[in-house]
């Protein structure tokens, strides 16, 4: 959908349908009153009718008001207006969209960007609105049978308030996101048998074709086995796809300044390898990239900011499978930075890949390396859905990452990593071994990584509770942390 910023009055505004807002107990928003005195009460007579009362996920549509220039009122209720919060909000202008999109209105505006969200700015409302109506327009039906008729969608929509310099660069920043977002999204929903590791090799190729600040380095099976990426190899033999190393470099800052590093684990299909996964389930482990997804949603949103910053995106890309030429339980491998690991568990792959990658990623004599993945189902356990697990052995670095996702309303939340953890993840035959078992599982992978890390400020996302929807209608990928990351680097390039 297009976006734009409109001023003036909500009654004078010329569009097919205008949203307003009605609090609880039916309490009319700023602009309700202004419609409700030019319709002489109609709009008030229309809420009590209707028994609106102003609940969040309530909507109701009104035909043409009497002295209303929009041929269409939609009431959204917003709760409690005191209580009325960023995820709350992100609510309404889902609901918003949902109901545009149901009805085939093509074009609108609302008046909703005036309310008050705790706090929040009008330039973090209008990004966190555009979001919120991308999130919701969004489909992934490219391998449907298109029908013969399809109804009209939603093309135009207008968010009605003062028309400065805030708005704009919110809304700027809503569209970079969402499109993002999108692009993880995409990725993450690609089938394995489309999306695999030449795939995105392919892909990075495209963004900096797309973008002149973006260039882009693969490397393949010759060059990773002569610089010693042994880990990651030991996790792809297994499959005819071969790795790939993908480098995405974005050069917006002054020559020299050190880079913000994001690693993103890019296991396009995870059978589990040897030690096999259960067969329910297993399709959405073409979601085991997602990691990789959201380095490359972040990658395309600073590029179309145009941010003042210094970034490289690193992507292992592997495909997990068991063959004659897996890699067993048991195996010793030496991973690029000369530690040697016992693989007791060829499901637990994706920090085998990652390790190689974050020794790789101090090449850029980086600012901060962040890693992204979708590690452990123990995140899930410990997190749910709600928030991304955020580990780090840089106290600041926990501090950005955390008030970033508040920022844009992406939750992360800090994780525990005390040395005491380190000894589940000791090897009578090699430095370190792949599982710590059971118990604190998110944490000792996290506890893994970190044994590669020690030359740079570094964070761990796991995301494994987040990345995607499980089951049913509504399974696919969800684009976070696109939003966290893009925001964290906003904020970064600030300072």
């Amino acid at each position: 959908m297009d976006y734009g910023i409109k001023t003036g009055e909500a009654g004078k505004t010329k569009t097919t349908c205008l949203m307003v807002g009605i609090f609880s107990d039916g309490k009319l928003s700023h602009s309700a009153k202004e419609l409700d005195k030019l319709s002489k009460g109609n709009l008030s007579g229309q809420i009590k009718a209707y028994s609106f009362s102003g609940e969040i996920g309530q909507s109701q549509l009104l035909l043409e008001q009497p002295g209303i220039i929009a041929k269409q009122i939609l009431l959204l209720g917003c709760g409690n207006e005191e209580k009325l919060n960023a995820e709350k909000f992100k609510k309404i202008y889902a609901l918003a969209a949902a109901t545009l999109k149901k009805h085939a209105i093509v074009d609108s505006a609302s008046t909703l960007i005036e309310l008050s969200v705790n706090g929040t700015s009008e330039q973090t409302k209008l990004c966190l609105a555009t979001q919120a109506q991308e999130a919701t327009l969004y489909a992934f039906d490219q391998f449907k049978e298109k029908p013969k008729k399809k109804k009209a969608e939603p093309k135009k929509h207008f968010y009605l308030t003062p028309n400065n310099k805030a708005a704009q660069k919110g809304l700027e920043q809503g569209k970079a996101i969402a499109g993002g977002i999108c692009l993880a999204k995409d990725l993450g929903n690609l089938p394995g048998n489309i999306c695999n590791p030449t795939y995105l090799a392919n892909e990075a190729r495209k963004l900096s074709r797309q973008f002149k600040s973006v260039s882009t380095q693969v490397l393949s099976d010759a060059e990773l086995k002569k610089q010693g990426l042994n880990s990651l190899l030991a996790v792809s033999q297994g499959s005819d796809q071969p790795a790939k190393l993908i480098i995405m470099q974005y050069n917006g800052g002054k020559k020299g300044d050190k880079p913000e590093v994001l690693v993103g684990k890019g296991v396009t299909f995870d059978s589990g390898g040897i030690s096999l996964k259960p067969g329910a389930g297993m399709d959405e482990m073409k979601y085991d990239m997602c990691g990789a997804a959201s380095v490359f949603g972040t990658m395309q949103a600073l590029a179309e900011l145009g941010l003042a910053i210094n970034v490289v995106g690193i992507v292992p890309a592997v495909e997990n499978m068991p063959s004659g030429g897996a890699c067993r339980p048991g195996d010793i491998v030496k991973t690029m930075s000369g530690k040697t690991v016992e693989i007791l568990n060829t499901d637990a792959e994706g920090r085998l890949i990652l390790c190689d990658a974050l020794t790789y990623a101090a090449k850029y004599n980086p600012a901060h390396v962040i890693d992204i993945a979708t590690l452990t189902g123990a995140c899930v356990i410990a997190l749910g859905a709600h928030a991304s697990a955020v580990y780090s052995n840089d106290e600041d670095l926990t501090g950005a990452i955390i008030d970033a996702g508040k920022d844009i309303s992406d939750r992360g939340w800090p994780m525990p990593m005390w040395d005491e953890y380190q000894d589940q993840i000791k090897s009578p035959f090699a430095d370190i071994a792949n599982i710590g078992g059971r118990p604190a599982g998110s944490i000792t992978a996290a506890c893994f990584l970190s044994r590669f890390t020690k030359d740079y400020s570094w964070a761990h996302l796991d995301i494994a509770g987040t990345a995607w929807v499980s089951g049913g209608e509504k399974k696919g990928g969800t684009g976070r942390p696109v939003a966290m990351l893009t925001q964290y680097l906003i904020n970064a390039a600030a300072n």
